[in-house]
């Protein structure tokens, strides 16, 4: 038998997906089966799974060791290592993490491996986790292109990865990209528009009025450097939509360095010939948090910075030294 004292950390989750965490080599439906006949019991009565966890619950599961041990195994994603010098920030509640370009943040199919793997390996190795306890799998809370690189977030627990995804929805949390743009754009610019997603060809457009199937946009942005042929932007993603960033600055006539998908496709080719841009520019580089006395209270206020990578700073050392790349 094993009884599992539920945290503060834990509450406010299910029951049952609670149990799938734990028990992750069990069927739903055995787990199921097993709570009808007060195998697995909360708080000494029989439960359905669908109750909501609170803080000082005890569940009491009632299998011999060697199930238990079977069902708890260690899932293979713990083989993948996270590089510790992707470690952006650490605390007891969240990580954070400047995910390099190439690298996923979640799963589009079964067999690939994402951030997500690289972040429950290195929790599973960590002491005193709960996910070393196998009670909790990480997620990310905001999700990057795989071709773009930067700060992404994740909870250590379940509150804390809800309290993350609440800041993000309801834009208490302020991010900010770096991203190199056609052209010379002399002032800052707070834009809104409509944006349409195409799900079958992974590719959304921008219109300027309201129109049926759109979601509201709005980005700001801000010059850092310019060079004459393009400028080094600073963008606010205040809301958050697919392609946002990239088909924003595209409409505008200012589309992003490298972007196979809406950019200019002969200044991609002087880029990558003249600069040795080999993917889009675009990184996200800062995450500013509010004023919290919650679960993540240790943030509260903090602004945190994912550096550029190497071979962007390449690219605009490049373009730095050279005056014939006109657009």
């Amino acid at each position: 038998m094993r009884e599992i004292r539920i945290g503060e950390a834990e509450a406010g989750q299910r029951m049952d997906k609670f149990l799938f965490r734990c028990l992750p080599g069990a069927g739903k439906s055995f787990l199921y089966k097993m709570m009808r006949k007060k195998n697995i019991v909360l708080n000494g009565k029989k439960a359905t799974g669908s109750e909501l966890l609170k803080a000082g619950d005890a569940l009491k599961i009632f299998f011999s060791e060697e199930t238990l041990e079977k069902f708890s195994a260690e899932p293979a994603e713990t083989k993948h290592v996270l590089d510790r010098r992707l470690i952006v920030y650490e605390d007891e509640q969240m990580i954070a993490v400047n995910k390099p370009a190439g690298m996923l943040s979640q799963k589009a199919v079964p067999s690939d491996v994402s951030l997500n793997e690289y972040l429950t390996g290195y929790l599973c190795r960590e002491k005193d986790t709960l996910a070393a306890a196998g009670r909790f799998r990480p997620g990310v809370c905001n999700r990057l292109d795989r071709n773009t690189s930067g700060l992404v977030l994740a909870g250590k627990n379940p509150a804390a990865a809800r309290e993350l995804s609440a800041m993000l929805k309801e834009r208490t949390m302020a991010k900010y990209y770096l991203c190199l743009a056609r052209g010379d754009i002399p002032e800052g610019q707070r834009l809104s528009g409509y944006l349409e997603k195409d799900s079958s060809a992974n590719r959304s457009e921008i219109y300027d009025g309201p129109r049926e199937g759109c979601s509201y946009i709005e980005t700001a942005w801000e010059p850092l450097e310019r060079y004459g042929s393009c400028t080094l932007l600073k963008v606010e993603l205040v809301t958050g939509r697919s392609h946002q960033i990239r088909c924003h600055l595209a409409h505008t006539g200012h589309p992003l360095a490298g972007d196979v998908k809406y950019g200019d496709a002969g200044w991609n080719r002087k880029l990558k010939e003249t600069a040795g841009l080999n993917r889009q520019f675009l990184h996200a580089w800062q995450a500013v948090f509010p004023k919290t006395e919650g679960i993540l209270k240790n943030i509260s206020g903090k602004t945190l910075t994912a550096p550029l990578p190497a071979d962007l700073e390449e690219t605009l050392t490049q373009i730095k030294g050279q005056e014939t790349l006109h657009v």
